[in-house]
Order: C-alpha cells, then sequence, then structure tokens
C-alpha cells in the first residue's frame, strides 16, 4: 500500500473527502517526523513504537577489499512493530 492508497482506504473508511483525509495524513506524519526529530518517538499502542538509537562507533570490514574502516556513531530510527501488528 502506497501513500495514495492509504489516502483512499481512511477516506472511504471515515467516509470523508480525499481531501480532508489527505489533510489528516499529511499533518499526522509531518507530526511523526517532527517527534521523531525531536527525539521523542512515537508510541501507538499495540501497533508501533518509532524511536531513535544511538549505534556506537565501530569497525567494518569491506568485503571486496578486506581493508577495516572506521564507522562513525550515528543516530537510526528503529520501529518496533506491536502485538496487533504482528503477523
Amino acid at each position: 500500500m502506497n501513500k495514495s492508497n492509504l489516502i483512499e482506504a481512511a477516506a472511504a473508511k471515515a467516509q470523508v473527502t480525499k481531501k480532508v483525509a489527505t489533510d489528516v495524513i499529511n499533518a499526522a506524519l509531518e507530526a511523526t517526523m517532527e517527534a521523531v526529530k525531536r527525539g521523542e518517538g512515537l508510541q501507538l499502542a499495540g501497533i508501533a513504537t518509532i524511536q531513535i538509537v544511538e549505534k556506537p562507533a565501530r569497525t567494518a570490514r569491506n568485503p571486496r577489499t578486506g581493508a577495516t574502516v572506521q564507522l562513525p556513531a550515528r543516530k537510526q530510527v528503529k520501529i518496533k512493530p506491536g502485538k496487533k501488528l504482528a503477523l
């Protein structure tokens, strides 16, 4: 499912126009991205948890040349599915 399919499904389920569904979904996605960027994360009970995790610096190996490379510390988005989303 892509964003336009999500908008169509939301509009049909909520019995609203696609314009209203688009505005609501865009606002929700924007608020989610802002919260995650601030480091707050997002918890949707039973569905998913989205948060930023710190990955420490590490040594990696280039599989083609075998040379070792130092990778710097970084931040990464982690999404953990909830019980309702588990298959």
